[in-house]
This record gives C-alpha cells, structure tokens and sequence, in this order.
C-alpha cells in the first residue's frame, strides 16, 4: 500500500512533480544576448545540461519543474576552451551541454522571478 500512496502523492492535477532528479538534469539557464532574444520572439529558452541527459529526460524535466509544454528540443556540446590570463597564466574553461527548449505557443518561463 505504501507504494501506491507515493505514486498518488507525485500525481497532482493528472501532472507529476517534479523531483530531485529532475534538478540534477537542469544545472542552470544560459544568460546571453542572443538566447535572451530567442527567449523573447519565439519561446525559446536555452539550459545547461547534464552531460549525459538524452532530450528525452530535458523535455521531462522542463515540463516538470517549470509547468509548461515542450515541443521541441534541441541539444550542443559546448567544447572546453583554452584561455589565458596575460602570458603567464593558461588555463581551459570547462565543456558542457547546452539543450535549446521550444516551448507550446504562448507559454512562457519566468527566469528572473522576485
């Protein structure tokens, strides 16, 4: 019976919520100005991923955490690039995944909440 408890308590108004990992997949938005502008014109909104979530388990995780329909997704690697700090200091700026989420047409995320 405690199973079935827990599976009624995740369904709320036939969605279910979101959970911890869900938050692993999501690391954080992408702040430029080019995805601003995609954010604006077309309901496109980009995230740091994951390495290893497939677009299957972004569209979930969006839809989960932030109540909206996906309907596309697109994913980038990002390479790592090497930097330099004058001629003394090197280093490299790590890689990551970058995933581009179209969302239904009117609906919208609220990045910059109060």
């Amino acid at each position: 019976m405690a199973k079935k408890t827990k599976v009624a308590e995740e369904v709320v108004n036939n969605e279910k919520k979101a959970n911890i990992h869900d938050f692993d997949i999501i690391i954080e938005p992408v702040i430029t100005e080019k995805s601003m502008a995609q954010s604006q014109e077309g309901s496109k909104y980009t995230f740091k991923v994951k390495k290893t979530a497939n677009k299957t388990e972004i569209r979930n995780a969006v839809s989960k955490i932030f109540g909206v329909h996906v309907v596309g997704v697109q994913t980038v690697n990002v390479m790592s690039k090497n930097i330099s700090r004058g001629s003394r200091y090197k280093g490299t700026l790590p890689s990551y995944k970058k995933a581009i989420v179209t969302l239904k047409e009117g609906e919208v995320i609220n990045l910059f909440a109060e």
